[in-house]
């Protein structure tokens, strides 16, 4: 087995790697809180800075996928379009069928420039979860609690603060609300019956209304709408353990570049019109599946070097002192001081299971099961 393989396969590096993101994520989070104090001063300047801070966070996730698993991401869209790319705000409108697919968004976000400053409408319970949650707080993300008499205020609110927003972003959204699973699909399909509309075969039934007020709220701000549909070749299925792993896989991007310049709000502002949008994705799902790749030119963003330069200078930062503690604690000969370094090892590599879990499709939220149950009462 050569080095590069023995070092991958060892637990010691899931360790090491994990260190480096908790150890400098809850430090760029610190630096986050105070500058807390330029907000009253210059709210402008407050937003850039925490663009960089945060891209020193998620791009340490995008390194794990571009620099050490190596997974190829190709992008089939149109050469028009193509240049537009990075340089204009625009709504993301991703499929949840994967438990990277929130990595391979950002993945493309960095490639386009796009990745300190993207957004997502995301769970509350999110805004909790220490580095990633935090982080998003500061970066002005709109969160929700997925019951729309009580979203809706803080919605509306939250993305009009977004027009003035001095950078370029993504917005990314998940219409369908929660990830895709047999269970949720099932049961989202008895309620598109009820309801009338076609059966969906790769999707779940999308939600309208946070879509239709996102676009409504930035209206003017932002100047397109991508449709994208997001695959793995060879019947891949990818997980951040894998990734973590080393494990190399192919992702396969369909962006579709729409609406353009002026966003009718009316288009898509009923379930039906939202629908028939998701039963082209269908499509180009099922057309995917036959033949292995989308009706566009293929096209590979060139990988930029930001994400990696930016991981080794943590590394360096943080692993001398790592190793020098550890050295010391050897030294010492001390048990208890042995004991509770031992006891910290089993804490991280416990928080990094749990962290890993959070993005796993087994043990996804349960929003997709009961909130349809109770739709169809």
């Amino acid at each position: 087995m050569d080095i590069v393989g023995f070092l991958k396969s060892q637990f010691i590096c899931h360790l090491l790697i994990c260190y480096i993101f908790i150890v400098s994520g809850l430090i760029i989070n610190s630096i986050q809180l105070f500058t807390l104090i330029l907000w009253p001063i210059n709210k402008q300047l407050f937003r850039r800075i925490n663009c960089r801070l945060a891209y020193c966070i998620s791009s340490q996730m995008v390194m794990l996928l571009e620099w050490w698993s190596g997974t190829d991401c190709t992008l089939y869209t149109d050469p028009e379009s193509y240049h537009k790319y990075g340089k204009e705000n625009a709504i993301v409108i991703l499929n949840h069928n994967f438990e990277i697919d929130f990595l391979c968004g950002w993945n493309f976000c960095e490639r386009f420039g796009v990745l300190g400053s993207s957004k997502v409408l995301a769970k509350k319970e999110l805004s909790y979860m220490p580095i990633i949650g935090w982080m998003w707080y500061f970066l002005e993300i709109v969160f929700c609690k997925r019951k729309w008499e009580e979203d809706r205020k803080t919605v509306v609110q939250k993305l009009l603060n977004l027009r003035d927003y001095p950078e370029n972003f993504w917005f990314l959204i998940h219409c369908e609300g929660t990830r895709f699973t047999e269970q949720k699909h099932q049961i989202s399909m008895q309620v598109a019956k009820a309801k009338g509309l076609p059966k969906l075969k790769y999707h779940l039934l999308p939600r309208t209304k946070g879509f239709a007020v996102t676009v409504q709220c930035l209206r003017n701000v932002v100047s397109a709408v991508y449709d994208s549909t997001l695959n793995f070749r060879n019947n891949e299925n990818p997980t951040l353990l894998g990734v973590l792993n080393g494990k190399k896989y192919h992702a396969d991007l369909y962006l579709v570049h729409c609406l353009h310049t002026q966003l009718p709000v009316e288009r898509f502002s009923t379930q039906t019109s939202f629908h028939k949008l998701h039963e082209n994705k269908d499509a180009f799902q099922e057309e995917y599946y036959r033949t292995g790749t989308y009706p566009a030119v293929p096209i590979i963003p060139p990988r930029r070097p930001w994400t990696l330069l930016n991981w080794l200078f943590w590394a360096l930062l943080l692993l001398y002192p790592l190793f020098k503690l550890l050295i010391n604690m050897i030294n010492s000969g001390s048990s208890l001081t042995l004991a509770s370094f031992a006891f910290v090892i089993i804490i991280a590599s416990v928080g990094v299971r749990w962290m890993i879990g959070v993005t796993e499709i087994n043990k996804g939220s349960t929003y997709g099961n009961n909130d349809n149950k109770q739709k169809q009462k």
